[in-house]
């Protein structure tokens, strides 16, 4: 007797790394394997939306089959809490026109399939887990220094909440020098790790963009000691078995040598020689290069159908 072939799902997965610069979309099997992307810019959340509304539109009409679940990695603040009202908001945001929007709710009622929503930093530091730097750890955590600072705190091999997710980018920052006198660029607390040490406080500061400014510029400096001050402060509060850092403004590859340098400075011997003595182990640069914040949202997506997690072909 011939048995017949189990029945493959055709229908695909949905992907969206939501950041305030630019969105990105994707399609995947369920396998995981991504088979279109595309991006745009985050102007207003109608057209915004609406472009990557019809991104997923047009690939599954081209497969001619169906979303079976969306994975949405969203910058924020955003609310997570599966019983508030407002579930899938981003809510209190800096980004102008972006308060109290309802991205969850929009793809749901799009599509209508289940959608698994984090934050942009939480959704890249489970793409790590999953096929990145982190694959040998349970605890470490993910920051991405770009535009903004977030990070994404992997506990036990859970992402951390709490009443809402961690603001790491809003810690409060000892001044570099007595000569800093930037007052920072947050709306919010001026003298925060984002309002000091982000793209946007790069640009600010000293009216260029990090990517034109020479390897001696003064800038450089700056920089490695806040972003070490952060990783100290993670350290003592955490006990991570990695940092990895992640954004636009680490493509600057000799920051790592200076925040792991400073690190040793400001943390004055005061960790476990597991760490101490292996600096290159321990701050770390993405294993994904962009790409963990699809990678995380597409096994989102697969693990709120209860599938668990997959190998990523990218």
């Amino acid at each position: 007797m011939q048995l017949e072939s189990p029945q493959i799902d055709k229908r695909l997965l949905g992907a969206i790394e939501a950041g305030g610069t630019k969105f990105n979309c994707a399609v995947a099997d369920m396998q995981g394997k991504v088979l279109a992307q595309a991006a745009f810019p985050t102007t207003t959340p109608a057209e915004t939306l609406a472009l990557a509304r019809n991104f997923f539109s047009d690939a599954v009409r081209a497969r001619d089959t169906s979303l079976a679940a969306m994975g949405i990695a969203s910058f924020g603040p955003v609310e997570l809490d599966r019983g508030a009202p407002n579930y899938g908001f981003i809510t209190k945001t800096p980004k102008a026109g972006w308060s109290n929007t309802d991205i969850c709710g929009y793809f749901r009622t799009a599509f209508n399939v289940p959608v698994a929503f984090e934050t942009d930093v939480n959704g890249a530091a489970w793409g790590e887990l999953v096929a990145g730097a982190a694959r040998d750890c349970s605890n470490f955590i993910y920051v991405t220094v770009g535009t903004g600072i977030g990070a994404g705190i992997v506990v036990n091999g859970k992402l951390l909440q709490g009443v809402t997710h961690p603001e790491v980018g809003h810690m409060l920052m000892p001044r570099a020098s007595l000569q800093d006198d930037y007052q920072g660029c947050c709306p919010f607390h001026k003298g925060c790790l984002e309002g000091l040490a982000s793209g946007t406080a790069i640009n600010k500061r000293w009216g260029i963009n990090g990517k034109d400014l020479p390897d001696d510029h003064a800038a450089w400096d700056y920089e490695a000691h806040y972003l070490a001050t952060m990783c100290v402060n993670l350290t003592q509060c955490f006990a991570p078995q990695k940092i990895i850092l992640g954004g636009g403004v680490m493509d600057k590859k000799l920051l790592f040598p200076l925040v792991r340098s400073k690190f040793l400075e400001l943390i004055n011997g005061y960790a476990p020689e597991s760490i101490l003595t292996r600096m290159d182990q321990y701050i770390v640069p993405t294993g994904l290069d962009g790409k963990a914040g699809i990678v995380g949202a597409i096994d989102l997506a697969l693990m709120e159908l209860g599938t668990v997690q997959v190998s990523h072909s990218l």
